[in-house]
């Protein structure tokens, strides 16, 4: 997967958390399921792959949501460990 069609796919599956009104906070595996089972259907992936894809989809909501226009210094705060 390249990274546009990895982008896409964040970017889809972000609108579908939205519209089902899943906060950006959560970290309950259950809840997470269908988000992990869209990608792995849509993508090909294996359960951890897609795991990491739908944290990766959180995070990146996080970071759009936010209010500064550092988003380097903002992903620090977040754990993402970009430098």
């Amino acid at each position: 997967m390249n990274d546009e069609e990895l982008n896409s796919e964040i970017e889809k599956i972000a609108n579908l958390m939205i519209h089902d009104d899943l906060s950006a906070d959560e970290q309950d595996p259950i809840k997470l399921e269908k988000y992990k089972n869209q990608i792995k259907q849509d993508c090909n992936l294996d359960d951890g792959k897609a795991m990491k894809m739908v944290y990766e989809t959180l995070l990146f909501r996080k970071l759009k949501n936010s209010d500064s226009s550092d988003l380097l210094e903002k992903g620090t705060d977040f754990g993402a460990g970009f430098s």
